[in-house]
């Protein structure tokens, strides 16, 4: 195989896998987005929450 031609084989085949792929619908994109987004905001305001509280708890013990 030349220079070129394993470029243009790679190419072909990495199309003809896409080709294969199950893509989402967008609705299903955007419903995945919002609860990834939804479970980030929880997450946080819980990690959040937690460390004011043990902050707090550390000032309390070390004073």
């Amino acid at each position: 195989m030349n220079v070129i031609s394993k470029p243009v084989n790679f190419l072909k085949e990495v199309r003809l896998e896409l080709s294969k792929v199950a893509w989402s619908t967008r609705q299903e994109l955007i419903d995945s987005t919002i609860v990834v987004i939804v479970v980030t905001a929880i997450v946080a305001v819980f990690i959040g929450l937690v460390d004011i509280f043990l902050s707090k708890l550390l000032t309390i013990l070390f004073k």
